[in-house]
């Protein structure tokens, strides 16, 4: 994490600007009661009306200088303070989208959305606001006692006690408002969290009629940060009149030791009147203390906040020097690959398959049989536990992660669309290569050109959050759309048509038939979305069960044909499977990833 005094130093050079505004604005303000001293002992008690006009004058520039520094002061200020927070939101940000997928399943994005919005914006008020105040009340206060003692150093320590009080007071305030305000982060963050799950899953709490439950939850969490902030409010309201009785004993104080200091000769009237203001003066900073004091604890709490984010590091790196492949052919090597998360069982057990340039697999598989793992590996989404995976006979860990990724075109299972144009949704990824003309072709090649034509927007509709206003089906079209229109050598589709007619996606099949320089997997349910694949593989409890042609796993009588029956009607089998009581299913073929000098291993594959 940068500190936040790499921020500073970046803009040393306005900040010390701002400083040298505000240490002449508050000199300049301090020179006031000088000036009103020499008007109450010269011009009053003196009679010495000459004087009177410079006094004037003086006190004519003291304000316009005033005006002018404070400007600049609060100005600058404020202006390094957006941007520090500006770029402190960047940094984050951008190390959020460097974790990897296994901080995202154990985060909620609420309190990501709480760290990047709200801790964020509680730094910036302190490097900006808060941090002026604090410096100008630490050099208002320094001055004004150095002015005080000058006068009277007997006066001067009452307001000299005074001072040490409230700073004590703040000091206590400060330590039980840290640990409040570490809470109130933590339950700002659940808070956020409920809201976004209710918010993004609204239809689903209705469909379910949740709507009580879902408010008795969020009422919950909302009634616990209520009581957070009582008890802040708490702390606040317990230490706070303190500040104020200490300021408003203080000027009195002054007043009557200091006409006792008069009549006895000890000081002037016109130097009791500096004093008297210059009390006046004091007594705000003692009254910022507080409210300082909970601005910084909040402060604190949101960087301690933002720290924990940062010590968050990506189990997904690249190597120190990646290899670089000139042209991705899109070939496709599963050698021994075993895969489970953290404290979680095998999701897959020694996959090994191979996919040449071009050709198509299909995988089949209950849900849950590990089907969508297989291309989380392939992308990088999570690494291997035993085995390896080839793009190109280069292991996929060789490669830069931008380069893996750029080449695979993914259809989810999950179709997430952007609140944006229809066009801009299907050029995601590579905005800056695909035309409009791309664009209605891929549409077209995925059957969403009719639709989406009949919009009166067309390509320029904006759809709703989360793809809001379009059907299961047209939101699937669109992701396909998307695949297609990046043109990259390999393609997933995972149960991409599940929502789709018949008649709909036996046209898909077909334009994915015309790809042939494109590298194919296709994830589904339904045969009718694996039966032209050159290869099917069948997983079982993660691990592969059967595997072959359409017609080869027909003939075998297992899972896949009694798939084909519950889909197609028993008449629509193969007169006679074959018995496989007690046989293996999966052939036991060389495996030939990578060569020899690869370090790949030689069993338990079958070509395509």
């Amino acid at each position: 994490m940068k500190k936040l005094s790499s921020y500073i130093w970046e803009y040393k050079w306005s900040y010390l600007a701002a400083l040298l505004s505000l240490f002449i604005a508050v000199s300049l303000d301090m020179l006031a009661p000088r000036l009103t001293a020499h008007v109450v002992d010269d011009v009053i008690v003196g009679g010495n009306m000459g004087e009177l006009r410079y006094l004037l004058l003086g006190f004519l520039g003291i304000g316009l200088g005033r005006c002018i520094f404070q400007y600049m002061k609060e100005y600058t200020f404020d202006k390094n303070g957006s941007r520090i927070s500006g770029n402190m939101r960047r940094d984050l940000f951008h190390h959020i989208q460097r974790l990897s997928a296994d901080f995202f399943d154990r985060t909620n994005t609420g309190e990501l959305m709480a760290r990047v919005k709200e801790d964020i914006d509680r730094i910036w008020d302190a490097l900006g606001y808060v941090s002026m105040l604090l410096i100008e009340v630490t050099y208002h206060t320094i001055i004004i006692l150095v002015c005080m003692y000058m006068l009277n150093w007997k006066l001067a320590l009452i307001p000299t006690a005074a001072m040490v009080l409230c700073g004590s007071i703040a000091v206590v305030m400060e330590r039980k408002l840290g640990q409040v305000y570490e809470e109130i982060s933590e339950e700002n963050a659940a808070l956020n969290t409920v809201a976004e799950e209710n918010l993004a899953g609204v239809r689903t709490v209705k469909a379910f009629a949740r709507e009580k439950f879902e408010i008795s939850k969020f009422l919950s969490h909302n009634k616990r940060y209520y009581d957070l902030n009582m008890e802040q409010s708490a702390v606040f309201v317990k230490y706070y009149p303190m500040f104020t009785v200490v300021t408003k004993v203080l000027p009195l104080l002054i007043i009557l030791v200091g006409g006792k200091f008069v009549i006895d000769g000890e000081m002037t009237l016109g130097q009791m009147t500096a004093f008297v203001e210059y009390s006046t003066n004091i007594v705000w900073p003692m009254e910022m203390l507080g409210w300082l004091t909970n601005s910084f604890s909040s402060a604190v709490a949101s960087n301690k906040k933002i720290k924990k984010i940062y010590e968050e590091k990506p189990s997904i790196t690249e190597a120190a020097n990646p290899v670089k492949l000139d042209n991705v052919q899109g070939k496709i090597c599963f050698d021994h690959v075993s895969f489970h998360k953290a404290d979680l069982h095998e999701i897959l057990h020694d996959i090994s398959f191979t996919v040449e340039a071009g050709k198509t697999l299909g995988i089949m598989g209950a849900t849950g049989a590990g089907k969508t793992s297989i291309v989380q590996l392939l992308q990088r989404m999570y690494d291997t536990t035993d085995g390896a995976i080839y793009l190109d006979d280069v292991n996929v860990k060789e490669l830069s992660l931008e380069q893996l990724r750029t080449n695979v075109s993914y259809v989810m299972q999950d179709v997430f669309l952007f609140s944006e144009t229809i066009n801009e949704n299907i050029k995601l990824g590579k905005k800056e290569y695909i035309d409009f003309k791309t664009v209605r072709k891929a549409s077209a090649d995925a059957q969403a050109s009719e639709f989406i034509e009949r919009m009166e927007e067309q390509y320029d509709t904006v759809i709703g959050e989360r793809g809001v206003g379009l059907s299961g089906g047209q939101k699937q079209r669109i992701s396909i759309a998307r695949a297609l229109a990046k043109k990259d050598p390999v393609l997933v589709l995972d149960d991409s048509t599940s929502a789709l007619d018949m008649e709909t996606e036996h046209l898909i099949q077909e334009t994915l038939k015309t790809l042939e320089h494109t590298t194919k997997i296709i994830i589904a349910h339904r045969i009718s979305a694996v039966r032209h694949a050159d290869e099917i593989i069948v997983l079982e409890n993660g691990a592969i069960a059967e595997r072959g042609t359409h017609e080869e796993l027909l003939q075998t009588g297992g899972l896949y044909y009694e798939t084909y029956r519950a889909q197609y009607g028993e008449t629509a089998g193969p007169a006679t499977p074959k018995a496989t009581s007690g046989q293996e299913t999966v052939t036991a073929d060389t495996n030939h990833c990578i060569g020899q000098e690869k370090g790949g291993r030689t069993d338990g594959s079958q070509f395509i």
